[in-house]
């Protein structure tokens, strides 16, 4: 957590209250050593109190006003990982340095000084005449992330995995293929998992396999429409389900291992290695209950 980011953005005038409160969470996630600030898009998206729609609705008005930059990232495997924020803070000198009425900082953003001021939507060059902010930013609070430029090995990947997602729309209502890939891959700079947004489409196809062609939407219009927003949450709803499921039944395995239950002869070796990984139950616990690993 950064102090200073958080006053920085406590001070930042001019947005909606729910785009302040993203701001003011991506600063308290905001690392002063190394100046990166990686959230995942849940966890975001949890701490504001919002779905992942208006999350990303008002991360662009952030990004529009010139205070946030987001940079896609990586998970080593050539998938996709978590995105990296870059916060565009703006260090004002002491009251008596500052001209009256704020100045402009180096990316367009108006300084925030006692009077308050406005967030401009235009970056643009500072003025070459002293405005009271500190031309460049600290570097012990804002150290430029490492930003990983895109491979044309990735972004063919990136291509490849549009062309399935897309391949799993009903193929009598595809329209606008380039509008489709865009969309496609703008949701997929959002942390959505490219199995997970053709399992929706596939889902949506499933649905609508009985329905006549004019009840079935162009897919320019569903990728635009985020439409299949409400498939991927249905499908982090089941996943978190069956993983309570999971948790109860391997809670009553181990009950079984704690008392040495008859019942323990129905337990598998699979189910053995999940309690042990589980650390529910102990290697002694399965050996006194007559069980193998």
């Amino acid at each position: 957590m950064s102090g200073m980011a958080l006053i920085w953005a406590a001070n930042v005038k001019g947005l909606k209250p729910a785009a302040k409160i993203v701001l003011i969470q991506l600063a308290d996630f905001h690392n002063k050593e190394t100046g990166q600030c990686n959230p995942s898009a849940k966890r975001l998206a949890d701490e504001c109190e919002m779905g992942r729609a208006t999350l990303f609705r008002h991360m662009t008005t952030l990004e529009e006003c010139g205070l946030v930059t987001r940079h896609a990232r990586g998970d080593g495997d050539g998938g996709r990982g978590s995105n990296q924020y870059e916060l565009h803070l703006d260090i004002t000198l002491g009251p008596s340095s500052r001209p009256k009425g704020g100045a402009s900082g180096p990316n367009g953003v108006v300084s925030q000084n006692e009077t308050g001021g406005n967030v401009s939507k235009k970056r643009g060059k500072s003025p070459s005449r002293e405005t009271g902010v500190v031309p460049k930013r600290d570097s012990n609070l804002t150290i430029e992330p490492v930003k990983e430029p895109p491979s044309r090995k990735r972004e063919a990947a990136g291509d490849e995995e549009a062309e399935k997602i897309l391949a799993t729309y009903p193929p009598d209502r595809l329209r606008g293929k380039a509008a489709c890939i865009a969309q496609i891959e703008e949701a997929m700079k959002e942390e959505i998992a490219p199995e997970d947004l053709r399992l929706a489409v596939q889902a949506y196809a499933t649905d609508t396999a009985g329905f006549t062609r004019s009840k079935v939407c162009f897919s320019d219009n569903w990728f635009q429409s985020r439409r299949w927003l409400a498939y991927v949450e249905k499908q982090a709803e089941d996943r978190e389900k069956s993983a309570a499921l999971q948790a109860d039944h391997h809670a009553r395995l181990a009950c079984w291992v704690s008392e040495r239950s008859p019942m323990c002869k129905h337990i598998t070796a699979p189910q053995v290695t999940a309690l042990l990984a589980s650390k529910l139950v102990s290697q002694a616990q399965i050996q006194a209950a007559g069980l193998r690993t």
